[in-house]
């Protein structure tokens, strides 16, 4: 769990950040997660990071039944349940109206969501909104993926090189890998790993190759 509430924070503070230097024209650049400008994938990212509040107020249930990788399941992100997250992130990027109200709103996300982990007993279980029983680190394993993987569509989208820290990028390498050493076709780095395993750049005829041959697990979720 420590380990993965660092990369959290880590990410979250490098990215609160990088959004104090953000302005009105920058928010309303495109991004490649369509139709979603920045403002909207910011809003998204705050969501999603500010979700365990909620569940961590809600009762435990009795067993986990996903894990972090099960988590992202095709099912769940069918074209219906897509449709829905994008019009919710629409909506909620328009509540904050300038820059530093869109940077406040997910400052205050993660760290309510840091603070209620820090609150929560040892081995907590949590209910996601999709129905999963999950270990409360399982889920905040999610969260690090969330916020990583979206940062590096936020840099791009504002033109500025990936940012992802070095405990996030592991956290989530470890994922895709299953806690296995990252490829050689990767060169052993973890950032380059996660931008093509995750569709951000394509991958070549090789790495698709070892990619198959080491098993590497596919994340199912919003580009």
């Amino acid at each position: 769990m420590e380990t993965v509430r660092v990369a959290f924070r880590d990410e979250c503070a490098r990215l609160d950040g990088i959004l104090g230097a953000v302005d009105e024209t920058d928010l309303d650049r495109p991004t490649r997660c369509p139709p979603w400008s920045v403002r909207d994938l910011i809003a998204h990212v705050s969501t999603g990071a500010g979700r365990l509040v909620e569940m961590l107020a809600a009762p435990a249930p009795p067993r986990a039944e996903v894990d972090a990788a099960g988590y992202f399941g095709i099912a769940k992100f069918a074209p219906q349940v897509d449709a829905a997250r994008i019009d919710s992130a629409r909506r909620e990027a328009r509540r904050p109206a300038d820059a530093a109200a869109v940077a406040a709103a997910f400052s205050a996300a993660w760290r309510g969501t840091d603070a209620a982990v820090a609150a929560a007993p040892p081995g907590r279980l949590v209910r996601t909104r999709h129905g999963d029983a999950m270990t409360l680190t399982d889920f905040l394993v999610t969260r690090v993926v969330e916020v990583g993987v979206h940062g590096l569509d936020l840099a791009e989208g504002l033109g500025r090189p990936p940012w992802l820290t070095p405990t996030a990028a592991r956290v989530v390498a470890d994922l895709l890998t299953g806690g296995r050493p990252v490829p050689a076709a990767f060169g052993g780095d973890p950032l380059t790993l996660i931008v093509k395993a995750t569709g951000r750049a394509p991958l070549t005829a090789g790495e698709r190759a070892e990619v198959a041959a080491a098993g590497l697990r596919h994340l199912s979720f919003a580009a």
